[in-house]
């Protein structure tokens, strides 16, 4: 059966037509032969060894047929090789995979234009860990597409009377928005909101997995604000300690805490009067109650406000928005944000 995905975003041009001089001839011809009404909604393309051709969209898994069609059937897909992944691999690197060896010990590269390819294949390690990868068995293409306006709605939650930001932390499964919520949060404060009596906010973000920022040769990929500081492919709890002492920010931003040194660093940015933004995945705030790190700082009133995302009504939405102190939710019903630009 083939499938017609609608697509009610309005992304530019540029995106799919970047990524697809990175792929091998014989992929390339094949996402440009997909619709393009289906091609501005793509969130990931799949290459598996001798699996079939995927496209991840609007949260659903389709197999790309050997004319470019979509379908729920891997009958008539076209099957991917090792050359087509090897060769792919030669695009992105610009024929340099050792100039990315750094990377690859961390299993993905940041391209052009934010856009992050995960890689999979033999790993090879001595006493000091990692050291590099080879015989590739699979990429994923993922495609980054930045939305402005995501935290529009929600922005008046995380601002006090008084007019200053309030430490906040954001709730989500996997791929239901955090990062880009977290990234309009961060240029919003950056860029100072008047209408709610914010000033711009010196922010200063560790973006451990080039994620946030995404940054491409020192670059970033996405507009973080005009007073923001990045420090990327850095560990949080080091980065955060770094930026303390170093960049005077009044407020940090990571995504995805979780270790006990997360933590310490933490506290040693409250302690300096820093406000905090950052990320954990869970499905609610039971949920991370019950983690060892997050659920300390959460009983510690640590957040004065919790964002919970689902993607019931669509990817980002926010089901609750959770005062930090009493714990009661301060949405009457969950928000599904819209994107302006």
């Amino acid at each position: 059966m083939i499938i017609n995905v609608q697509n009610n975003n309005s992304f530019s041009k540029n995106i799919v037509s970047n990524l697809e001089i990175m792929l091998c001839p014989e992929i390339r011809e094949k996402i440009r032969m997909v619709p393009k009404d289906i091609k501005d909604s793509m969130e990931e393309i799949r290459l598996r060894i001798n699996q079939p051709l995927m496209l991840f969209v609007n949260n659903q898994d389709y197999f790309i047929s050997k004319t470019g069609g979509l379908s729920y059937d891997t009958k008539d897909s076209y099957i991917v090789g090792k050359k087509n992944i090897e060769n792919t691999l030669q695009f992105i690197t610009n024929y340099s995979i050792y100039s990315v060896e750094e990377e690859l010990r961390h299993g993905y590269i940041t391209v052009q234009g934010g856009h992050r390819v995960g890689i999979v294949g033999k790993v090879l390690y001595d006493s000091t860990g990692i050291k590099t990868m080879k015989e590739f068995t699979g990429l994923n293409i993922r495609i980054a597409r930045e939305k402005k306006g995501v935290a529009t709605n929600i922005l008046r939650y995380l601002i006090n009377n008084q007019g200053e930001f309030m430490n906040t932390l954001i709730i989500s499964p996997p791929q239901c928005g955090k990062t880009t919520l977290l990234r309009d949060i961060i240029r919003n404060i950056s860029h100072g909101i008047p209408y709610l009596n914010l000033k711009g906010l010196k922010v200063s973000v560790v973006d451990e997995r080039s994620e946030i920022a995404a940054c491409y040769q020192g670059v970033p990929q996405n507009d973080l604000g005009l007073r923001t500081d990045i420090l990327d492919a850095c560990p949080k709890a080091q980065g955060m300690m770094m930026l303390i002492r170093a960049m005077s920010p009044e407020v940090i931003a990571t995504d995805e805490i979780g270790r006990e040194d997360d933590s310490r660093a933490i506290h040693e940015a409250l302690l300096a009067g820093i406000k905090l933004i950052t990320t954990v995945h869970g499905k609610s705030l039971e949920d991370a109650l019950s983690k060892q790190v997050i659920g300390d700082l959460l009983k510690e009133g640590t957040f004065q406000r919790i964002i919970i995302l689902s993607n019931k009504k669509g990817v980002g939405t926010v089901e609750k928005i959770i005062d930090g102190i009493s714990f009661k939710n301060l949405l009457q019903s969950p928000i599904k944000n819209k994107v302006a630009g």
